[in-house]
Formats: C-alpha cells, structure tokens, sequence
C-alpha cells in the first residue's frame, strides 16, 4: 500500500507532460471503476437493490474487475456482514476503532474473529447461483491484470501514442489509487462526519465530499435506514450519478425491479428517528 501511494503521488507530477486524452481516459476508467463497485458489488449483488440483465451483469463484473477491491462474492460477503453488524467487533471496517482502521487499517490485520463466526452464519448462496459471479471469482487474478493494469495502459499508447510509462501512472496506478480510497471514505468519513436526517441512533452519516467522490455513495445515513434502495438517496434531490445509470440502463431495457423506499416511509421515519437537519 505505500508503494501503490507513492507510485500515485509520483504520477501527480506525470500530469503535466501527459495528453490530454490520456487524463480524459483515466477519469472515464475512474467512472468505469467506481461503477463496477457502486453499480454492481454494492447495490446490485450486495443488496439486491435491482435486477440486471446478462450483458450488464458481464459489464459491472469487468468494471469490478478494474476496481481490483476483491472479488464481487467476497465485497458482497464483507458488506453484507458490515450492514448486519455495523460498527460492532463483527463488522469488517467497524468505524468505532477510528478513522484509520475504518479507511485501511482493517486491511492490515487479521479479521476479528466476530467477523468470521458470524458472518458464517449469513447466507451468501445466492452470489454464487449467478454464474457471472462465479466466473469472474474462478478467473479474478487474471481479470485483474487485464482490467485494471494492462487495458488502462495500452489503449493511450495504441490508440494516441502515449508513452507507456505515463499511460501506466496515469490511468493505472493513480486512477487506482483514488478509486480505492474514494471506496474507503464510505467506510470512514461518511460513517464519522455528517448529519443524519433519517436515523440519528446510527453511526453512519450525509456526506456530501464523499457524495462528490463516490458517485452519490455519500448519503450513507440513508442508506443503512433504507438499505434495499436502488438509489442509496432520496430521488429527486441529490446528486448521485450511480442511480442515473441505473435508471439509463433501466431505459434500454437492461434493468428491473429497481426497489425504492416509499416517500411516506421515509418522511415516516426522518420524524420518527431523525436528527432534524432535514
């Protein structure tokens, strides 16, 4: 992890020497990276928000792949033990050990054996029933090197003749790099800054920076009140790229069954359990 921080802080100063294409083609990986994990590993196969058809489910699985955060059976497994077990000894980034452990320190370390005992005691079979899950579980370390590494480098170099030392920095390892923490920050900001409208009880936070970074992952106090919502905010009023490519893929066809939180359900519960800040 401090090689992979340093490579991207050295890939700062490649930006200036770099076309401008190339910085376009490591924003459009950064939002193909981040869809793999908001799209798919988070509100489609952790939660079930929505049913994907076969050609996006093979799209959000390659898009994990380039997001290299483990595989969609293993991201699905660990959050859905975080959502049962939320800042708990059984939750695997549990925020009430600090911001350093909820961001990556849990990394670091052995799993609590809370973690593990009880998340034996979910059921996860249905990831394992998509064979888009299976596959991609069975080939990730190769899907991982395609994805992430060799497809973000190559395309600058073949197509507009980047070098490949500033396609490999740019699109690789810095676009990477700030997916991963991007990811991180759900975990660790947006469970320790913010307000909480829906349930002030919870941990989890509105934040609106890590709204901005994560696609609109940051309405996380909504979220973990109404965790079955496709679109992880109240409709209609955020900023949230994520729900707008659902909702894209839901006007070609490629989507169903988007589940949503009624609006008396959660002007029911902001009176109820709510902090009062909206």
């Amino acid at each position: 992890m401090g090689l992979l921080h340093l490579g991207a802080v050295y890939a700062l100063s490649l930006v200036p020497r770099a076309q401008l294409l190339t910085l376009l083609w490591a924003y459009f990986c950064f939002l193909m990276t981040a869809l793999g994990v908001t799209a798919g590993a988070h509100r489609l196969w952790s939660h079930r928000s929505y049913k994907a058809k076969l050609p996006l489910r093979i799209f959000l699985a390659a898009a994990n792949s380039m997001a290299f955060q483990n595989d969609i059976y293993e991201w699905s497994r660990d959050h859905r033990v975080h959502h049962k077990y939320s800042e708990t000894d059984a939750d695997p980034h549990n925020a009430r050990r600090g911001f350093f452990f909820s961001h990556i320190g849990w990394l670091f370390v052995r799993k609590h054996r809370d973690v593990i005992e009880k998340g034996r005691k979910l059921d996860f079979t249905d990831l394992l029933d998509d064979p888009v899950v299976r596959f991609q579980r069975k080939y990730y370390k190769s899907s991982v090197v395609l994805m992430c590494f060799v497809i973000p480098t190559v395309v600058p170099w073949y197509l507009w003749g980047e070098s490949l030392w500033n396609a490999y920095f740019l699109a690789s390892i810095l676009r990477y790099t700030i997916s991963l923490n991007v990811t991180w920050l759900v975990n660790s900001a947006a469970h320790m800054y913010g307000n909480r409208p829906y349930d002030k009880y919870i941990n989890p936070r509105q934040n609106t920076f890590v709204t901005l970074g994560a696609i609109g992952e940051g309405f996380h106090n909504y979220h973990h009140t109404f965790p079955f919502d496709y679109s992880a905010s109240e409709l209609g009023l955020k900023f949230n790229p994520t729900t707008w490519f659902i909702d894209f893929m839901f006007w070609l066809g490629l989507v169903t069954d988007r589940k949503q939180a009624p609006k008396e359900m959660i002007q029911a519960r902001k009176e109820r359990t709510g902090d009062g800040s909206a």
